[in-house]
């Protein structure tokens, strides 16, 4: 046992008061009121109409009694600021601090452990929960982080799954059929007992990106926030399982989870823009409640929004970037745009050959198993720009001659076409202008444009 005190780095509090001296510009502050009835929703979308993504803190929220923070991961370029990373080399720096992999320290005390109410004091009424859409079955966590650890080896896993209430100690929530957490349940099941689980609900954003990152079934995620950090996560073990959860975390909801129990759950809005009534209906039975004496509930705005999609695809992407250049060299960018949720891919790169490009494609169709359309584009194609991709679409890309389909892959079970089997089909489309293509791009002058940024301003300012 370490008896060090914990980091106050891996504090969400430190992080909040850090970035609003720094970044004032970037946090939208709201004093009023606001509805706890797709509230944050509304602001968020409206944001998003107006071209912003703001991260947001509500400061009051009717009916609960803690702040909001929300769409933290709305922007690319603040997720580069929180992982320290250069503008551009948001993959590049996620990667390399991912693998150097850091396993927990353990600590005796955290903020986490203020409050402890257990047995039959358990209410979760008294736990923050915000409705997100009108379609939603209920008001629901969608930030929490369910931790569990191999009944064998002790491994941790941690995974995103969303929960509302079923009674008052009793959460019902949905797993996903094909992850380790699901892999995990089953193990217990076969040996009849109930798996014992942690619910992180609120954590420092680098906490929230490790529980995102696609690793085997023997990494523990939680040695990859340390690397995330660059020291190790600071942990307490929950009173009742002894699970091992960040000091920092602000709610953590500890209980076990039986293989066999089930309850209604959902609809939800899901990611694909659609509410989504799929759901593994099972039941975590709550023993414990543990939280800070000033709690800030983070909110993960749902539906197929910025912070939603970001939140998932930022490892996947920078997972696949590395993948893919080690493959092939010649790729000079990666991108899943918001547009295409968690289906659509675009690729640049600087083809030396016929058939690169097709084959850079094939990779990832095979890779990644979200991914449904791909389109590859020359590297002076901007691929985080959907009209730039839609251009070279438009102006380099034969139908007959550039596209090619594969069918009968597995696919995401949220994917609302996806067949009865949750089989899916997947496209190529090489917008590359090909060895034949003649044409000269038009140009504007890096000269023109500053003179022109340089005229703007002063006149907009006058």
């Amino acid at each position: 046992m370490n008896h060090a005190e914990p980091s106050p780095r891996q504090d969400l509090h430190r992080f909040l008061d850090d970035y609003l001296e720094a970044h004032p510009e970037d946090v939208l502050v709201v004093e009023d009121v606001v509805p706890a009835q797709e509230g944050v929703t509304g602001l968020i979308y409206e944001l998003t109409a107006r071209r912003r993504s703001d991260m947001v803190l509500c400061r009051k929220i009717a009916g609960l009694d803690v702040p909001v923070l929300s769409n933290v991961f709305a922007s690319r370029a603040r997720i580069e600021r929180i992982l320290d990373a250069e503008p551009g080399r948001l993959h590049e720096v996620y990667q390399q601090r991912a693998a150097r992999r850091l396993e927990p320290r353990e600590v005796d005390d955290g903020p986490v452990l203020d409050l402890v109410v257990s047995g039959d004091d358990v209410d979760l009424a008294t736990v923050p929960m915000l409705t997100h859409f009108s379609s939603d079955r209920a008001p629901y966590v969608t930030s929490g982080i369910i931790v569990a650890e191999d009944p064998d080896t002790g491994v941790g896993n941690m995974s995103y799954h969303r929960s509302m209430v079923h009674s008052r100690n009793e959460l019902a929530t949905s797993l996903h059929s094909r992850g380790d957490l699901w892999r995990m349940l089953n193990t217990y099941g076969e040996r009849r007992r109930p798996m014992p689980v942690a619910m992180v609900i609120g954590g420092h954003p680098l906490f929230m990106l490790a529980a995102s990152s696609r690793v085997p079934y023997d990494v523990d995620e939680r040695s990859i926030a340390g690397g995330l950090f660059g020291e190790p996560l600071d942990v307490v073990r929950t009173p009742r399982h002894g699970i091992r959860v960040p000091a920092w975390a602000e709610i953590v909801i500890e209980g076990t989870i039986d293989a066999t129990a089930r309850a209604d759950e959902g609809p939800f809005g899901e990611f694909s823009g659609y509410s989504s009534h799929r759901s593994t209906n099972n039941v975590l039975h709550v023993d414990t409640i543990l939280r800070r004496h000033d709690p800030v509930l983070l909110d993960v705005e749902g539906g197929n929004t910025d912070e939603h999609l970001n939140l998932a695809r930022i490892p996947r992407e920078s997972e696949m970037a590395e993948k893919i250049r080690d493959r092939f060299p010649d790729v000079r960018a990666l991108h899943y745009p918001t547009s295409g949720t968690h289906f659509h891919c675009y690729v640049a790169l600087r083809q030396q050959r016929p058939g690169q490009a097709r084959q850079v494609m094939l990779g990832l169709l095979g890779w990644d198993p979200y991914v449904k359309t791909v389109v590859a584009v020359d590297e002076d194609v901007d691929i985080t720009n959907d009209s730039e991709v839609l251009w070279a679409l438009a102006t380099h890309f034969q139908p007959h001659r550039d596209l090619f389909t594969v069918d009968g892959l597995p696919g995401s079970p949220l994917d609302p076409s996806s067949g009865s089997d949750g089989t899916t089909s997947r496209m190529a489309l090489d917008a590359t202008r090909g060895p034949d293509f003649h044409g000269d791009r038009i140009v504007v002058s890096e000269a023109a444009r500053a003179a022109a940024r340089t005229l703007l301003d002063q006149t907009l300012d006058s």
